[in-house]
């Protein structure tokens, strides 16, 4: 029982302060899609579309630094501060070519990708209004992604030693001038000038650049508990053995991130084709919904350090016997978690400025996205517990493949080829994570996750 106990402690103590750090940053973003949906549909709208595509990016960046975190996950098991160096001069690497293809992207093809999302009709909001508030807030945005990207490699490091304090913390101060410059900027208050949209991005952008600041800064002056910082960057050369099996291990992963996020994407292009009161209406759920996605992340996060702890120390018994442990805790959790979403889905469109019906769409997709946490619990302990092994092969094919194959054809074809309500068509799709569900217990009873990768 003490063993029990010492597990799910080890995990709330990694997770709670990633869900602390990432709640709050959600629930900036949260305060920022509120305060800019009182400035009307188009407004909020518009925000939410390029919210989408950023997201993409984010996630290709967490996606291509999570396969060398197995490693570092299991280097700091065994006690090896050099391969810690070497994982985290490779994930520098990786945050920069994934913010060079980002810039490009946006900035050559930001206006086609959002029109991809302004295709359906709607007798309440301009397309072209939209489309404006779209690109203001996009152009500007784009500053923000380089001090996002390369303060990735640190926060996940720092977490895989076990430091998830130092995130929290930088992430919390960051929020704090990003609330502070929303309301100045984006109203008009205390003499500074009324920005509206843009008001809202340029807030973002400096609260980046301050968590950037932070997190690096702090970091290195505490370099003397955090070995693999020293002389870190003497050199940023990693020997082409190790580069290629870190990154041939990754590559799956940064796919399966970027393909997932963009599978997401596409979903909402094929609900918006319903209209755009859908895209609105998705809008204002997924501001609430993502706050509280926070606990299933970064349990699941928790799990796939702990696992690969436990594996780099090659305690394979204690690892399998774990890991049914934390699925059930992250599927527990989640249960209270869905109880308390619903029951602030009637509440929270009312602060939007917009109109009943779209508010109506949003407490209803509130609804049947709590309705499904409990699962999205299973799915992530499920998915990290597999990763931190190393068999991202598998979770590329688990996640991203299914979502690609199963899941964004079923939307198309229901959106497409019936005349169910968007509301069905939604829960659905959200109901083929099951599937997922079933496949990923198998996969962790068969064991066939249980490896030691820095040892190989």
């Amino acid at each position: 029982m003490d063993r029990r106990n010492d597990i799910y402690k080890r995990a709330a103590l990694l997770a709670v302060p990633m869900m602390i750090q990432n709640g709050i940053t959600n629930a900036v973003g949260l305060v920022d899609n509120v305060m800019v949906g009182s400035l009307g549909t188009e407004a909020i709208t518009g925000v939410s579309i390029v919210g989408q595509l950023i997201f993409v990016f984010n996630l290709a960046v967490f996606g291509g630094i999570s396969g060398p975190g197995i490693y570092g996950a299991q280097y700091y098991g065994q006690g090896n501060t050099e391969g810690l160096k070497k994982v985290f001069r490779i994930k520098q690497w990786i945050c920069l070519a994934c913010l060079l293809m980002g810039l490009a992207v946006f900035i050559f093809g930001g206006e086609t990708l959002i029109g991809l999302y302004l295709r359906g009709e709607s007798a309440d909001i301009d397309k072209a209004e939209t489309m404006r508030f779209a690109k203001e807030y996009l152009s500007i945005m784009l500053l923000g992604l380089p001090p996002f990207a390369l303060a990735q490699g640190y926060v996940s490091s720092l977490r895989e030693t076990g430091d998830s304090v130092k995130p929290m913390i930088s992430g919390v101060i960051s929020v704090a001038v990003d609330i502070v410059f929303n309301y100045l900027l984006i109203y008009g208050k205390f003499g500074f000038p009324e920005m509206g949209v843009k008001g809202a991005a340029i807030a973002t952008v400096m609260a980046r650049f301050v968590e950037f600041a932070v997190i690096v800064i702090w970091s290195h002056l505490r370099s003397g508990r955090h070995a693999f910082l020293q002389g870190v960057y003497k050199t940023l050369l990693v020997d082409r053995e190790t580069a290629a099996r870190i990154i041939r291990k990754g590559l799956p992963i940064f796919l399966n991130e970027m393909m997932w996020a963009g599978s997401l994407a596409a979903m909402t292009q094929c609900y918006s084709t319903r209209g755009l009161d859908i895209v609105a209406g998705l809008n204002i759920s997924n501001a609430l919904c993502n706050l509280f996605n926070v606990v299933f992340v970064a349990l699941g996060t928790a799990v796939g350090i702990l696992s690969g702890q436990t594996l780099g120390a090659s305690l394979y018994e204690k690892a399998k016997k774990d890991a049914f442990r934390l699925m059930w805790f992250c599927g527990g959790v989640c249960v209270f978690v869905a109880a308390v979403l619903c029951a602030a889905s009637a509440v929270f469109p009312k602060f939007y400025d917009t109109t009943s019906d779209i508010r109506a769409l949003a407490t209803r997709f509130i609804i049947i996205t709590a309705l499904f946490f409990p699962v999205q619990g299973f799915l992530n302990a499920l998915y990290f517990t597999l990763r931190s092994g190393g068999k991202t092969l598998i979770t590329f094919l688990f996640d991203s493949v299914f979502s690609w194959t199963v899941a964004l054809p079923l939307a198309l074809c229901l959106c497409k080829l019936t005349s169910l309500p968007i509301l069905t068509v939604y829960a659905i799709v959200q109901a083929a994570d099951i599937i997922k569900v079933a496949v990923g217990f198998v996969l962790i009873k068969k064991g066939i996750w249980i490896s030691n990768i820095v040892s190989e």
